[in-house]
């Protein structure tokens, strides 16, 4: 029993540093020098005010530079999937770039963590299946994209994104290779961080609001001015 319980003490204390050697450091990251090399792009739409906010935000974006792009959406949005791909096709007609390439870009559907109105009794079970879908996109099927889901994920919104960093991290833990995260707030925080924004502060690369007022507190975060 006392063999049991050392070996368990062993475990979780391997994870816990494992954990900590993973988590982002509370200091500001220098900003990367500009590489002629394009960047692969995965972007969360929330649905409503959350995709538009993240498709305002994308289409300031070089596409020349950041290809292909993958648009997450959750299962049933198909609103979102509709808003992207008139932002793409928007960018393809006024310009001669890689938007025109068949390849440029792809959608992503993966389950709702919660469901509007969803009991939170039924929550965990459906939450354990986003996770699940996230990993398996993330992780597994990041052979079909030579190693690697994406360069950069940008977050925003409703806990679905939540999921995602959750399915990154498990990237991390297993030494993976992984997608730097960004997290921006919504432009509509004015006065308190939205519930995502508290649980991923601490663990996103770049955790960005849009209002300063947000950052009294001392923690970690960026402010660059109104986004969108």
């Amino acid at each position: 029993m006392f063999h049991v319980i050392t070996c368990a003490v062993l475990l979780v204390a391997t994870v816990c540093i494992r954990v900590y050697c993973i988590l982002p450091k509370p200091t500001v990251p220098e900003r990367p020098k500009k590489s002629a090399e394009n960047r692969t792009l995965a972007v969360f739409l929330g649905s409503g005010g959350h995709t538009s906010e993240m498709l305002a935000l994308v289409s300031s974006l070089d596409f020349d530079r950041y290809f292909p792009r993958i648009y997450i959406i959750s299962e049933g949005d198909t609103l979102s999937e509709r808003k992207a791909a008139a932002l793409e096709a928007t960018k393809a007609a006024s310009s001669h770039s890689t938007s025109k390439n068949p390849d440029a870009y792809t959608f992503l559907v993966i389950p709702r963590a919660r469901k509007v109105h969803q009991s939170l009794l039924t929550t965990p079970s459906t939450a354990l299946l986003s996770v699940t879908k996230s990993f398996y996109q993330v992780a597994l099927a990041s052979s079909h994209r030579k190693g690697q889901f994406a360069d950069v994920l940008v977050l925003n919104g409703p806990g679905t994104c939540l999921t995602l960093c959750l399915a990154v991290y498990l990237n991390k833990f297993f030494g993976l290779a992984s997608p730097k995260m960004v997290y921006i707030e919504s432009f509509a925080r004015v006065q308190t961080l939205s519930l995502s924004g508290k649980l991923l502060r601490s663990l996103v690369d770049r955790f960005v609001v849009q209002w300063p007022q947000l950052l009294q507190d001392g923690k970690r975060g960026e402010y660059h001015g109104w986004l969108i």
